[in-house]
């Protein structure tokens, strides 16, 4: 049995930069990952740009059963601190919208500078590790296809249950359960929604349609834009609101949230009587969607043969369309879990468990979420610098 002073399952963003941190105080660290190599997830981040943090990062871009738990990490380890680590491996970056930073060129220069961190601080990296059995008497023991280890600190950063095809798995929440620890329930997040089959056939032949709009569920809502798809609607804001969305919740969309669309409608019926209500719809959305409206909930004809009552209606209908998706697209293309192990049950400062001494949870494998746009990649680098400095 080899000894370290700690191991890490888990050689994805958080598990890398707790390497890095814990090396760094002189730390013996060993990062084990079932993978053929680290941090696949980064690599495909951000279309391949990798879309490593935001430049407005607080607690209430984050969904947790203890929305307090994050604050702490956040605040030691910020967006600049990141930020600043890039800088000074010279990768050229970029800000997008609503805050978010970017590689210029290509996700595999975040992933080389952290195995560069790792290096310099000594940190020896395993990989095509498969964990068969861990148990804890003085010490952790991790018995392993690559053998068998000792570690006085054991650190679970395994990510979720998002892209199954990567090689995510449960293991991190049998872990947590094994030593005692609560998990909260799990699904899908940041994940496209699928219609009811009502809906499929209702909204049959939009695939590609965009629009900008502002949905709700949940006491949540979100200004972003919304896609068509085969199965049902994606987009940010779409994305966004199902990481609040449970099966058996109705989405609200308002498709025109910057207006009023009775007193447009009325208006455009005194100034172009003879326009067809098509028409002046499909000046503030795509053609396809507006003639498709006709067809379900107003008849097209010329704005002067349609009473105000109706177009109070329709208004109602559009500024409030709901929808109650049949479900998810699931863990396949989901960029995130929500729920995992119950933040309750952890230290926000250290990311120990309160139970267990020795263990640690970071990254995605705990219960925070955060919104789309390099918000879980910063929990992910903010709870493994934190857990960096105390194992």
């Amino acid at each position: 049995m080899t000894d370290y002073d700690v191991i890490i399952i888990g050689a994805g963003a958080a598990g890398l930069m707790c390497a890095v941190e814990a090396g760094k105080r002189g730390r013996k660290v060993l990062c084990l990952d079932h993978a053929d190599r680290a941090a696949k997830k980064i690599l495909i981040s951000g279309g391949g740009h990798c879309n490593f943090t935001n430049l407005e990062i607080s607690a209430e871009h984050y969904l947790s059963g203890n929305e307090h738990f994050c604050k702490s990490a956040l605040a030691r380890y910020t967006q600049h601190d990141f930020k600043a680590l890039v800088q000074r491996h010279g990768i050229p970056c970029h800000e997008k919208k609503s805050g978010q930073l970017f590689c210029n060129k290509s996700a595999r220069e975040i992933v080389k500078m952290l195995l560069k961190e790792c290096k310099d601080a000594g940190v020896t990296i395993r990989l095509g590790c498969r964990i068969r059995r861990i148990k804890k008497d003085r010490f952790f023991q991790v018995q392993s296809s690559l053998g068998d280890f000792e570690c006085e600190s054991l650190v679970v950063a395994t990510g979720g249950l998002s892209y199954p095809g990567l090689g995510a798995s449960g293991l991190g929440h049998r872990i947590a359960r094994q030593f005692g620890l609560k998990v909260a329930e799990t699904r899908p997040g940041l994940v496209p929604l699928i219609f009811s089959r009502e809906d499929a056939d209702r909204f049959k032949g939009l695939a590609g349609l965009s629009m900008d709009v502002m949905v709700a569920c949940n006491k949540r809502e979100i200004r972003e834009s919304l896609l068509f798809t085969h199965e049902g609607l994606s987009g940010p804001a779409i994305l966004q609101i199902s990481s609040c969305w449970k099966p058996g919740d109705t989405l609200t969309i308002d498709l025109f949230p910057d207006l009023d669309l009775y007193e447009h409608l009325r208006g455009e019926k005194a100034l172009r009587p003879r326009a067809a209500v098509k028409t002046v719809l499909s000046e503030h959305l795509p053609a396809r969607f507006a003639l498709r409206i006709c067809e379900l909930w107003i008849e097209n004809r010329s704005m002067n043969q349609i009473p105000d009552k109706e177009l109070k209606h329709l208004s109602n209908i559009l500024h409030r369309w709901e929808v109650k998706p049949k479900g998810t697209k699931g863990y396949e293309t989901a960029e995130v879990t929500v729920g995992g192990v119950d933040t309750h049950e952890l230290s926000s400062r250290t990311m120990e468990s309160k139970k267990v001494k020795g263990l640690y949870f970071i990254g995605e494998v705990a219960d925070v979420t955060g919104d789309l746009g390099g918000y879980n990649l910063q929990w992910a680098w903010s709870s493994g610098y934190c857990a960096g400095q105390f194992v």
